[in-house]
Parts: structure tokens; sequence; C-alpha cells
């Protein structure tokens, strides 16, 4: 396959060894392959070239304004492509190989194609858990930009049936290695001089953040898009949703959590963890299902909760939005 010619159809391979010198093969002739993460699947290539990175926006339908976050092995392979303060350095050191993705100066060095930050002075940086996207990145040996392995604005995919469904024809490969562990996005924040800012909730938690990093933790951005995931519309089904619903309303399936049962659960026992690596499944199911609307019961916003109310928030806002 030459770089100028597009996938007509989708691979779905076991991750082992020979498939991922395939997906490496493919990432340095410049398409983006499908691969999982302990959050969720990522759509994988190349960080350092920007026809590469183009691909990964034409797949997924993707606005150019949108970073993407650039995945790596490790603080070392980081600090070649961004500026790490004192915080920035213990944030990592706590939290990494895991979900958390920290916004940084981008050095002025830095090897990674402007179009993955969207022009932006800064880079959202990341080093995952999950051994496919590490042996990925090893072989590749390369950085790789790697935003959620879906059209733009979808459910976020989990498992990599979810993949095909949303990406199949648009990408040569997906790596499968069963459902993703975490199953919700990690938490990203920017490292200023005086704070933290908290630019999308995740698994890490405010607490566990402002406990590492010794500097206070602000809730919301600033006026820009700083990094993935602050579209108000995102990680949205085909169908409306209503959310803290107590029981479903004629033509609904509804989603529940804890003493709201529904046609399934989050989490039967109200664990928010659990609901966590359940969510983008449930709203696959439903999205699927012959209903005209989707309901969610109430999930608290405590710890990790903030995350899943963030995620539910964005799937019911207008789209367009």
């Amino acid at each position: 396959m030459s770089r100028t010619e597009p996938p007509s159809t989708t691979l779905v391979l076991p991750f082992d060894q020979a498939s991922t010198a395939r997906a490496a093969s493919l990432i340095a002739q410049g398409f983006p392959v499908a691969v999982p993460t302990e959050t969720v699947y990522g759509l994988a290539a190349d960080a350092t070239s920007g026809e590469a990175v183009a691909r990964i926006y034409a797949a997924k339908g993707r606005p150019s304004f949108n970073p993407l976050i650039v995945h790596v092995l490790d603080q070392a392979q980081a600090r070649q492509l961004v500026e790490f303060s004192p915080a920035a350095a213990r944030l990592a050191e706590a939290f990494w190989p895991g979900p958390l993705t920290l916004v940084l100066p981008a050095l002025a060095v830095s090897p990674v194609a402007d179009l993955t930050r969207a022009g932006l002075p800064t880079l959202a940086v990341r080093a995952p858990a999950h051994r496919a996207m590490r042996a990925l990145i090893a072989a590749a040996g390369c950085p790789l930009a790697a935003p959620s392995a879906n059209a733009s604005g979808g459910i976020s995919p989990t498992s990599a049936a979810h993949v095909a469904a949303s990406l199949g024809g648009r990408i040569p490969l997906i790596l499968d290695d069963g459902a993703c562990s975490v199953g919700l996005e990690s938490t990203i924040v920017a490292v200023d001089a005086d704070g933290i800012r908290l630019l999308r909730p995740g698994p890490i938690t405010i607490a566990q953040i402002a406990d590492v990093a010794r500097l206070p933790v602000k809730q919301g951005a600033g006026a820009g898009i700083e990094a993935p995931g602050q579209l108000a519309s995102h990680y949205a089904p085909d169908k409306p949703i209503r959310l803290n619903a107590t029981a479903a309303e004629p033509g609904e399936w509804l989603i529940g959590f804890g003493p709201v049962t529904g046609d399934e659960s989050l989490s039967p026992s109200g664990n928010v963890l659990e609901a966590a690596c359940n969510l983008f499944s449930a709203l696959h199911k439903a999205n699927l299902h012959a209903c005209r609307a989707i309901a969610v019961a109430p999930v608290p916003v405590d710890g990790v909760g903030l995350a899943i109310n963030d995620r539910l928030a964005r799937a019911a806002a207008p789209r367009g939005t």
C-alpha cells in the first residue's frame, strides 16, 4: 500500500507481535491505525508527520482546531517534545503510565507537527499504560498522536467492534486486545506557573492531582479550545439523551445506576468506577436499540463521577455547539 492509496477495507487483528509490527509498518507509511489504551481505543498515527495527522482528521471528520494528545512511553520521551515544570514532573512521576494528560509548553525545536497541536503553543502529552499502545509506540519509534477511534463527536469506543462500526472502511487496521479496562478518557490538566487548570475531568481526580502537584487546581478552561473533549457537544449518540431520569418515559431506553435499575445499569451497586468503565458501552448499546431516545439515571459528581457527568452533559448537548 502506498502513501497515496486510502484503505478500502479495515482488517481487525488480535494484538500480538506480528500484528503490532504490521501496524507500525502502516504508521511508517503515513496511515492511522486503531489501538486500545486503558481509557478508550485510539486512532494512532505519527505525531511528527503533518500528512499522517491530516489522515486522522480526515478519518474522524474532526475539526482541525481541536488538538490531539500525543502518546509517549515515558517522561524522558515527553521531554523531547515539551517543557516540564517541577509540578508537571511530579504529576508524571505519580500517574504515568496511566490516564493523565498534561498540557505543557511545546519546545521550540519539538518535532511534533503543527497540525497535531492545532497551531497552539502547548502540546497535550500522555504515557499510556496499556500493553498494546505501549508496544506500538516502541515499534513505531515515534510519538503517536491518538484521539479516540470514532467519528468526531460520536460515542467513544471501548472495544474493537465499536471502532469497526464507526470507522470501518476509513482506516486500514484495528488491533483488538479486548475491552478497555478504564473505559473513560484521560484526565487533562494544564500546568501553569501558579496552579493547575482542569481541562477535562477523568479517572485521575482533582484531589489526587492537587495532592501530588502541591498546587491549587482550578476547574474550568480558558476561552479557546486547549485540549480534546472541550467541545460542548461531544461523545454523542444519534438519539436525544435525557439526564437525571429516575424512570423511563414512553419510547426511552433507560440506563440505570444504583437504585435506578433501568433496561441495564452502569453499576447496580452504585460504584462510580464501575459506571465509568461501562458508560460508553451502555451508550453504544442504547444507540443501537429501537428506541426513540435515551434516558440516564443520576450519577453522583464525587470523584470520577465528575468525569461521568461531564461526558453525559456533552453527549446530551444540542449538536453543533
